[in-house]
């Protein structure tokens, strides 16, 4: 399915599934509805399963959103409790519409929790409350997380979903990967297709050195050892450290969900000749997510200059991540858009688009990780291999039998939209709009 195609569902008011692989602009998609519907004055609630996803959308998590935070279960008096509040109340008389990002790291639990809640203070008896109801993810990335050894449920498998019976988007342009390798190599693990030819493919960038004048960002599957080396890295440097310290406004909680989720440290310590990514979307100023650079040194204004991998040289300044609701900024995050980047995990990757990556896979633990960490990358150039072994290129059979049905269902539903004619389509669209408001 093509983003037109999937934006004219989106239009018509169905709730949607919307899912492909990485790089197929899930999130640049929902950017364009969400501004469809702030232009037609509809309320939308932006949330995501993590942190780091929801700051892509200025959004927050769905736990903070539906006020469930980190229950596994709300009780009737919990419930009560919740729909006592009047910030809560009157959140969800102006949502009509509710996105959640990232949903491949939502347990099945969580999201029968959110349709409860949205049912509670809106309509009883619909799906969601009568939301229309959008998931954005990939069930090949990163699974949820199962506690206590548990095997993690999909929201695919809740009841919720069945309720809300889901029109399937599956997108299948490719917006990242400028690489006929690259892609072939992430083809092959998505269809559990990894044979002897893919391996040689990926292995034959272990140890390689990448050609370019950046450092690459090292991806490593475990946390403990990026701090580390980050702080390690910058010590090395035999220059003066400026501190850049994060400035916040607005509600309490919020603020700690934003800091959170932030992928900017709290305090920032930069020298000329340190390695950073940029950790926010600006394509004005000529960055995104991802993009890699070096600190040439610090302007008149103690403002840091930083020479991305293009060559291209940029004045950095404060950038600000919100929660908003209508178009009302609830709190606020301000600091330079930046963190150190020798290293960072597989998890906080996702969702970035790097340049130039050393990663090691060969402590990689569960489906997806090998996955996540190759299609950050747009080039089999743009990688050195430190290390793989065999449960980095696994993806899980349920996963793999899942996305195949997934797959078909959306090849249906193109077919609908074809069939239906421009003005039908157009008249559609307008009702939702007029039922909605």
């Amino acid at each position: 399915m093509k983003q037109k195609t999937a934006l004219d569902i989106l239009k018509l008011g169905h709730n949607v599934f919307l899912t492909g692989p990485a790089g197929s602009g899930k999130t640049y998609l929902l950017n364009q509805y969400i501004a469809y519907l702030k232009e037609k004055n509809i309320g939308v609630a932006i949330t995501a399963s993590t942190g780091i996803a929801a700051t892509h959308m200025n959004g927050q998590t769905i736990h903070s959103w539906s006020g469930m935070g980190i229950s596994e279960a709300l009780s009737e008096e919990d419930m009560t409790k919740l729909t006592k509040k009047h910030y809560h109340r009157q959140k969800f008389k102006k949502a009509k519409v509710l996105i959640i990002d990232e949903v491949s790291m939502l347990h099945a639990h969580q999201l029968d929790l959110v349709n409860n809640i949205c049912k509670k203070f809106k309509d009883p008896f619909l799906p969601f409350g009568g939301l229309q109801v959008i998931l954005c993810g990939d069930f090949f990335q990163l699974p949820p997380v199962a506690k206590y050894g548990r095997k993690p449920e999909y929201v695919i498998q809740s009841n919720a979903w069945e309720e809300m019976n889901p029109k399937i988007c599956y997108l299948e342009e490719q917006h990242r990967q400028e690489d006929g390798q690259m892609l072939s190599i992430l083809k092959d693990i998505r269809s559990r297709s990894c044979d002897g030819k893919t391996l040689e493919l990926i292995l034959s960038r272990e140890n390689k050195a990448i050609k370019n004048s950046i450092t690459p960002t090292r991806l490593f599957t475990h946390n403990a050892n990026v701090d580390a080396i980050n702080n390690l890295e910058l010590r090395k440097i035999n220059e003066e450290s400026k501190i850049f310290e994060m400035t916040a406004t607005g509600i309490d909680n919020l603020i700690i969900t934003l800091k959170r989720g932030c992928l900017a440290p709290e305090s920032l310590a930069l020298k000329k000749g340190a390695i950073v990514m940029f950790v926010k979307n600006n394509f004005e100023r000529g960055y995104v997510n991802g993009t890699l650079g070096k600190v040439l040194g610090f302007d008149g204004m103690g403002l840091p200059v930083v020479k991305t991998f293009s060559g291209k040289e940029i004045i950095v300044i404060p950038e600000k991540w919100s929660i908003e609701e209508d178009d009302v900024s609830l709190a606020s995050i301000t600091q330079m858009p930046l963190r150190l980047a020798w290293a960072i995990t597989v998890h906080k990757s996702q969702g970035m688009t790097l340049d130039a990556v050393e990663m090691d896979l060969s402590k990689a633990f569960e489906y997806g990780m090998g996955y996540v960490a190759l299609s950050r990358v747009r080039t089999l150039e743009g990688i050195k291999l430190l290390g793989i072994n065999e449960a980095a290129l696994e993806v899980n059979p349920e996963v793999y039998d899942m996305d195949k049905a997934l797959e078909e269902l959306s090849h249906g539903n193109t077919m609908e939209i074809r069939e239906m004619s421009w003005m039908e389509k157009r008249a559609k669209q307008k009702e939702f709009i007029e039922n909605i408001t």
